[in-house]
């Protein structure tokens, strides 16, 4: 299982360690505000009704990296990070973390927050992409459907 950590453990870590951040949040979500210098790897894709699995997910994910890679997971409050992390897990990665807060918070069933995501923390924050690290960028260089 992957190790979790904090907002703050996870700018480390990109700052000092070179561990790519991989927000598996929606395009839409991401879209919003992300971790400046993420990567957009969808999860779930949004669609009329709710979300759907995003059946590209690890083939965009191994067109763009290695097995080894330093690689850390978030979302918007932990529950489709962990699941991403075990997924990644389960193809062979060896260096995934999990940031358990994600961008919005973890909160607990009745919507207290538990802890302050990524930008609660006052983190750096972007709106747009950086080249290439969009979804519709790293979709086509894999040869995957872009929603």
């Amino acid at each position: 299982m992957a190790e979790r950590i904090t907002p703050e453990q996870a700018l480390e870590l990109v700052e000092d360690e070179d561990f790519a951040y991989l927000d598996v949040r929606s395009i839409t979500e991401f879209d919003g505000g992300h971790p400046e210098g993420a990567f957009n790897v969808p999860l779930k894709h949004m669609v009329p009704g709710g979300m759907k699995d995003n059946g590209d997910f690890l083939k965009v994910i191994e067109q763009h990296f290695a097995k080894d890679a330093k690689l850390i997971v978030a979302c918007k409050a932990g529950g489709r990070s962990k699941a991403a992390a075990a997924l990644l897990e389960g193809a062979g990665y060896t260096n995934v973390r999990d940031q358990f807060a994600g961008w919005g918070g973890a909160k607990d069933e009745y919507g207290a927050t538990l802890e302050a995501g990524w930008q609660a923390a006052g983190l750096p924050v972007a709106l747009e992409a950086e080249e290439g690290r969009d979804y519709a960028s790293l979709a086509k260089a894999a040869g995957a459907d872009v929603p």
